[in-house]
């Protein structure tokens, strides 16, 4: 599979690229055999949420693999319970995210996926409060406000490009 692509959002440093978001209906993309997971940017009041992952040692956005029979919306929500502790909240699909992956731990080889993303907004609270309810505490470890860490703490590349194509949708 070829690696380089004419025009493309976003490579980050082990080669994986974000080609396009694309407006792809939620009930279309469910269908696609390519989709492979969910995620979500999470907006609480003026700033956004993102996550310490402790197995990639960054910041990242929430999100994950959706499980046989489920939904990308199902996904996106379960993911949000385990990873922040939260069940509910105003729950957007913003459409569909194309990736060539490099080879990892899901896979041998490069590969072409789509992921289902997702905008939430929550109700005013601090880190510090939500991360109290995280559940995932394996993979997950403090949370805080992008405006808290940018600039001076390893965010994901690709999340934060989702992030500036996001705020363009969530008010």
């Amino acid at each position: 599979m070829d690696t380089e692509y004419e025009s493309f959002i976003c490579r980050d440093c082990n080669g994986n690229t974000l080609i396009s978001i694309e407006k792809i209906d939620e009930s279309t993309i469910s269908q696609n055999p390519l989709l492979t997971h969910c995620l979500a940017i999470v907006k609480i009041g003026d700033d956004f949420l993102f996550g310490w992952n402790k197995w990639r040692n960054r910041y990242e956005i929430f999100g994950g693999c959706i499980e046989e029979g489920e939904s990308p919306q199902a996904c996106i929500v379960r993911e949000c319970n385990e990873e922040l502790g939260i069940a509910s909240g105003d729950i957007r699909y913003l459409g569909a995210m194309k990736f060539l992956l490099m080879p990892d731990y899901f896979s041998e080889r490069q590969r072409i996926e789509y992921g289902g993303l997702y905008g939430i907004s929550l109700p005013d609270c601090s880190p510090e409060e939500l991360s109290g309810q995280i559940k995932d505490r394996e993979e997950i470890g403090n949370l805080a406000f992008y405006s808290k860490i940018k600039g001076n703490k390893p965010i994901a590349q690709i999340d934060e490009k989702l992030l500036d194509y996001v705020r363009r949708f969530i008010v």
